[in-house]
């Protein structure tokens, strides 16, 4: 790969997806779009590079979603469930007892692994959600993982990745050498393609947003401005859960960390996180069961 290719496809990622690679990163461009150019029926990232330039739109779609697939699996990273089940539960549990209603956001759901484990510790909290609201809106710019993530099937290594034996018995169907979550833990799930470059404000307000492991590939002020748009869609009292490596200090003031309880946040300032007048919420809702 020239370094003239390399400068053009650094460029279009950022542009459109918000992607900041560093100037050292050729590696993980050639081994994630050598086998899209192979695919193509192309000798290489120089021809790929030359087809784009050509205004191959479906092309230039494929390798952004080819640089921003991220790797997921069930319960990944644990602290953050937990925190989800010992914090944010309890918390929502009281504060939303009169609405019975609660609205979650998973801003970077891939394959669907985060939306369905959030899906499970749901449904296990059993009785004390029964007649609640309750919506869980997984949200990515890969259409392909979407579609993935709609089917909610998985291989036999993807189900062993996190995801307790217990739960796999309970809440999948073994179909050959494949596993597929159940209807009802699917139907708590609806998806929508989002860039989160682009406007999101349509979406309503959330009380819990889960945006992991995707704001660490941006640069600086493209993560202040994220976090500020997050905040204008969360609740005063709502909850943002970040990735290991991700923090918001020294990028807004939007957000407060919550002292010992590691990647997750609050609003600041209730005045930030009041959604601007014309955000109507979607009619997304999904009953949880009991």
């Amino acid at each position: 790969m020239t370094p003239p290719d390399y400068e053009y496809l650094r460029k279009l990622l950022r542009d459109q997806s918000g992607l900041d690679l560093s100037t050292d990163k050729q590696y993980l461009i050639e081994s994630r779009l050598l086998p899209l150019a192979r695919k193509a029926g192309l000798s290489g990232i120089g021809d790929l590079v030359q087809k784009m330039k050509g205004g191959s739109a479906a092309l230039i779609t494929q390798v952004v979603e080819a640089m921003t697939t991220n790797e997921t699996f069930f319960f990944r990273d644990k602290v953050p469930f937990d925190h989800f089940r010992d914090t944010i539960m309890p918390a929502m549990l009281k504060a939303r007892a009169a609405r019975k209603s609660l609205r979650i956001w998973c801003a970077a759901g891939s394959t669907g692994q985060e939306p369905y484990s959030l899906a499970m510790c749901l449904k296990e909290i059993g009785a004390a959600l029964s007649g609640w609201r309750v919506e869980i809106l997984a949200t990515d710019l890969s259409q392909e993982v979407l579609e993935k993530s709609r089917s909610g099937i998985y291989s036999q290594f993807e189900v062993q990745r996190g995801l307790p034996i217990q739960m796999l018995v309970k809440y999948f169907k073994q179909i050959g050498e494949l596993w597929q979550i159940n209807p009802d833990i699917r139907a708590m799930v609806q998806h929508r393609q989002l860039n989160l470059l682009h406007d999101f404000a349509g979406l309503g307000n959330f009380d819990v947003i889960f945006c992991r492991n995707v704001l660490i590939y941006f640069d600086q002020d493209t993560k202040s401005n994220i976090f500020g748009r997050l905040a204008r869609t969360m609740e005063p009292d709502g909850f943002l859960v970040l990735g290991a490596a991700e923090t918001v200090v020294g990028l807004t003031e939007a957000f407060k960390p919550i002292a010992d309880r590691r990647g997750l946040y609050q609003p600041n300032d209730a005045r930030l996180a009041r959604p601007p007048a014309h955000a109507a919420a979607p009619k997304l809702a999904i009953a949880a069961g009991g």
